[in-house]
């Protein structure tokens, strides 16, 4: 459970705002997001490669 302490006379809109914040952090709507569908291990696979291979090619190109 996240909890945000707010303090005397703070702005609602701070206090939702720091509210989202560490909702964010947390990764709650990535996790769903992930497990909404199925992908077949051969295909986490090959997305983790291409993504491996696009991170290379960057670092190459700010190297050069």
């Amino acid at each position: 459970m996240i909890i945000v302490p707010v303090k005397e006379g703070e702005n609602i809109e701070r206090a939702l705002k720091k509210f989202k914040r560490k909702y964010e952090k947390t990764g709650i709507m990535k996790e769903i997001r992930f497990r909404q569908q199925f992908d077949k291990p051969s295909v986490l696979k090959r997305l983790a490669k291409k993504h491996a291979i696009y991170v290379q090619q960057l670092r190459r190109a700010a190297e050069e």
